[in-house]
């Protein structure tokens, strides 16, 4: 998302074109802004210094409305619609990048995004769910929701990774794994075990990035990593808050309460050691300033992928089995 400049040339935000039920009032103030900013290129100081105050005063909304977000509010950030995906981080982030497609046994998954690329220097493979951006791509993408091939493939690719020893990095953002008939015909649960087996099996580093959702096991199957990074208003849980209301309460309209009680917001899961590091986003959210969040989970990245590049692969392997069978014997509630 491009950053204007006033005639001054102080940076301007751009507004959303989509506006979350607490950000409602925020939509008029910068509705006011973006009136102003096509004026600002006049040269009229006036209107420039309008501008300013009421940049300030958004700035300062802004941060009073996402410094006291409920578990809630940040399912609805994790899901606004320009929030960027996995495709955008790959372009802003790999260079060279090469798709690879299909499991080799059933077809191609657009819902997995995947391929070999050069990350600062540095062979990688990228692993991610993609949801799209406009409409006819969310359908494509099955809006990040994967089928069995899916799940073969990244599983396919994590191996081929270990042979070539190249690192590997996974972007997750998904609902879930795509709950339908067709892919449960498929073996569903048996392509997710094995996705997940494969992260447990490898011995090059493995880092993931929670970038939007992590829903349930769609979402684990590319997310057992040495490192699991998580966006500041990401969410991560096991089942989403809605199919948890329709659960308890026998309704949907209960969702908000059931995120409260699923304790799935990065500061939850940091706390319960779920995660490792909480990746800070632009104020007011990801989908504010995409290439500022670009470029802060590319740092993540290189500081994780730095850390982990000297281990030796058995010993990757055993901590990080260790890692998230501790979780298991413990517990995490």
């Amino acid at each position: 998302m491009a950053v204007d400049a006033d005639a001054q040339g102080q940076p301007l935000r751009r507004a959303s074109r989509h506006y979350l039920d607490f950000e409602k009032p925020l939509a008029e103030l910068e509705g006011q802004i973006e009136e102003l900013r096509h004026k600002s290129g006049s040269g009229d100081v006036s209107i420039a210094d309008e501008v300013a105050k009421l940049q300030g005063r958004l700035d300062r909304q802004l941060r009073q409305v996402y410094a006291k977000l409920g578990a809630w509010q940040k399912v609805q950030v994790a899901r606004h619609p320009e929030r960027p995906h996995s495709a955008q981080y790959v372009a802003g982030l790999i260079e060279e990048f090469t798709p690879l497609a299909g499991d080799r046994g059933f077809a191609e998954d657009p819902a997995i995004l995947a391929g070999i690329g050069r990350f600062r220097g540095r062979s990688v493979m990228v692993i991610g769910h993609e949801k799209g951006a406009s409409t006819e791509e969310r359908v494509r993408h099955n809006f990040g929701m994967a089928r069995p091939e899916g799940y073969r493939k990244a599983r396919r690719l994590m191996l081929l990774a270990d042979h070539f020893r190249l690192p590997i990095v996974t972007l997750v953002d998904t609902p879930g794994a795509y709950p339908g008939v067709d892919a449960e015909a498929r073996g569903q649960a048996e392509a997710i075990a094995r996705s997940i087996e494969a992260c447990l099996e490898v011995r090059v580093p493995l880092v993931s990035v929670v970038i939007g959702e992590g829903g349930s096991g769609g979402a684990i199957a590319l997310a057992v990593g040495d490192r699991v990074l998580m966006l500041e208003h990401a969410v991560y849980s096991v089942i989403s808050p809605e199919g948890c209301a329709s659960i308890l309460w026998r309704s949907a309209d209960q969702a908000k309460e059931a995120a409260e009680a699923l304790r799935l917001t990065a500061q939850d899961l940091l706390r319960l050691g779920v995660i490792d590091e909480i990746v800070r986003e632009p104020l007011g959210g990801a989908h504010r300033d995409a290439p500022a969040m670009v470029e802060a989970v590319g740092d993540a990245l290189d500081k994780a992928l730095r850390e982990l590049a000297s281990a030796e692969g058995g010993k990757l392997r055993t901590r990080r089995r260790e890692r998230f069978l501790a979780m298991g014997r413990k517990g995490i509630g």
